[in-house]
């Protein structure tokens, strides 16, 4: 199985029981992550990595909310449980089916670390985003602290492999090699969160 096949099959097991597993830490270590990310989001916009929907209640009323994901049982928890129109799909995030230019935002929250190819996602981020186009993640990276960075390189020996979850990653050097005019930052958590905001120049 590729590694795209394994990321579905984890995250079809994993879909039932997220949203109880992940509360504890967006209260605890994500904090006010996703409302950062919905105060920022306007116009057309696309959830990459959507998953549960956790997103969806933070997004403004008269934005147009297009949510993607690999795994059919992630979608089917946001589809019961989204409380706004929004139109969701199953799909690759390094192989967006939208045409160039389709996107006011694209959103990427706690995915990159287990997209196989973060690369590839960010460039796809960019080719759907409008000139101008604003590009929001938020992910858990390796810490700013030696110590704390290494036990989670330790950690990612076991999660790369169960999941494909990685903890060392940062995905700012990916988004700044793409292309896009870095607008905001904030590093949390001793560093091992981080919060972008760029622009598609």
């Amino acid at each position: 199985m590729d590694a795209t096949g394994k990321a579905r099959r984890v995250w079809d097991q994993a879909a039932p029981r997220y949203d109880r597993q992940i509360a504890f830490l967006e209260r605890h270590w994500f904090t006010g992550g996703r409302e950062w990310l919905g105060e920022r989001a306007t116009g057309r916009i696309l959830d990459v990595g959507v998953g549960t929907g956790r997103n969806l209640p933070h997004y403004r009323a008269d934005a147009t909310v297009t949510g993607i994901d690999l795994s059919p049982e992630m979608l089917a928890v946001a589809r019961r449980s989204a409380q706004r129109p929004v139109d969701l799909r199953e799909g690759d995030a390094t192989r967006l089916p939208f045409p160039d230019g389709s996107f006011d935002t694209v959103v990427c929250a706690l995915s990159l670390c287990a997209i196989p190819d973060p690369r590839a996602a960010i460039g796809e981020a960019r080719r759907v985003l409008v000139p101008g186009g604003r590009l929001l993640l938020l992910d858990h990276i390796g810490s700013s602290r030696p110590p704390v960075r290494a036990a989670q390189w330790l950690l990612e020996r076991v999660t790369i492999r169960a999941a494909g979850e990685h903890f060392t990653r940062r995905q700012l050097p990916l988004v700044r090699a793409a292309g896009f005019e870095i607008v905001e930052v904030e590093r949390l958590k001793a560093g091992t969160i981080e919060r972008v905001y760029a622009r598609r120049s």
